[in-house]
């Protein structure tokens, strides 16, 4: 019988693998270490809804990575009779340990944006959506340096040099040498689509485009949440996504200068669906999570304990998306 690890991320994470006894640094999670665990230390296991849990295993099992991992198991899941029989025989669980000790987890979310948008530019439809720039060099580390696996360089040719890329204040329209994909109405809901990585857009003609994260100019990102704490513009306690779009609404003339702290800027692709993270599948609401791929690997089952709003949320997810804020072993963003 093949086990595969699922993983505990506390918040709390569980990995689902292969070993028994697996040793501290697991080949596959050069920087996780793990500990062993069991199903009767997953919180509310027995209220899982296992049928579920299974489906989003089975969906993001169209990946290769995915299957990668679990082998023969994807084929088994699309079979299943008893859920949670299958979950409790086929998997071992192992609790993730924070990669900063004394370090707590963090659980954030993230939806699927909706923006106004028109194919040509007109008001208020002035802002662009970039396809990805034909000026843009990505130069994969690893081929000459094999310990910075999953790590590009990303800059433009100037003369003989690669220099960095153009940052969020130098991007301006006729500067870069990208296609524009459409227009939308607000440079804030545009940054926020960057900040999720995908979402739609409704056309004034009444179609719909579907985008995703096409790939990103290499500039660090930078959180403008704490930007505004530490400008003490908005208590830290009082921050959100509503609290941050009210503070814009208000400051008008300080919009630029907020959204400029944020160097990195996120360039776009067509698809044909709605939203789907790194791992190519679409994402299940509340199921599907964003991980460090540095501490994670794509297509891992998890299961994952956390409070929301002060209400605790324990279920099997399934690591499917990236983000550049997240940062980390014990760290997610829910979809």
């Amino acid at each position: 019988m093949t086990q595969k690890l699922i993983l505990i991320l506390s918040i709390s994470i569980l990995f689902f693998g292969c070993s028994k006894e697996p040793k501290a640094l697991m080949p596959q999670m050069p920087k996780t270490y793990l500990t062993q665990a069991d199903f009767d230390e997953l919180p509310n296991w027995k209220s899982e809804n296992y049928e579920e849990a299974i489906s989003s295993f089975v969906n993001s099992c169209q990946s290769g990575k995915t299957k990668k991992i679990y082998s023969e198991l994807c084929l088994k899941a699309d079979q299943v009779q008893d859920s949670k029989a299958f979950l409790e025989s086929e998997f071992n669980v192992y609790k993730i340990a924070p990669s900063d000790a004394g370090s707590e987890g963090l659980l954030t979310g993230y939806y699927e944006p909706s923006l106004k948008g028109s194919l040509v530019k007109k008001e208020p439809y002035i802002y662009p959506i970039y396809n990805e720039p034909k000026d843009l060099v990505s130069v994969d580390l690893s081929s000459i340096y094999p310990d910075l696996k999953n790590y590009r360089l990303r800059g433009r040719v100037d003369g003989k040099k690669l220099v960095p890329y153009f940052t969020r204040a130098q991007t301006k329209e006729g500067m870069i040498d990208a296609e524009v994909i459409c227009y939308t109405d607000s440079k804030v809901d545009l940054f926020f689509l960057e900040v999720q990585g995908s979402g739609r857009v409704n056309l004034e003609n009444g179609e719909t485009l579907f985008i995703g994260f096409a790939n990103q100019n290499g500039h660090k990102y930078s959180s403008i949440g704490k930007y505004l704490i530490n400008m003490g513009e908005i208590a830290k306690e009082d921050i959100s996504l509503q609290s941050i779009r009210a503070w814009f609404k208000e400051n008008p003339q300080r919009v630029d200068e907020v959204l400029h702290h944020n160097e990195s800027v996120v360039f776009f692709q067509e698809r044909s669906h709605g939203t789907s993270g790194s791992l190519g599948v679409v994402l299940t609401p509340e199921r599907s999570v964003a991980v460090d791929r540095n501490f994670i690997p794509l297509g891992s089952m998890l299961f994952l304990d956390a409070k929301i709003n002060k209400k605790n949320v324990s279920r099997v997810v399934m690591a499917e998306d990236t983000g550049g804020a997240i940062k980390g072993s014990v760290r997610a963003d829910m979809f």
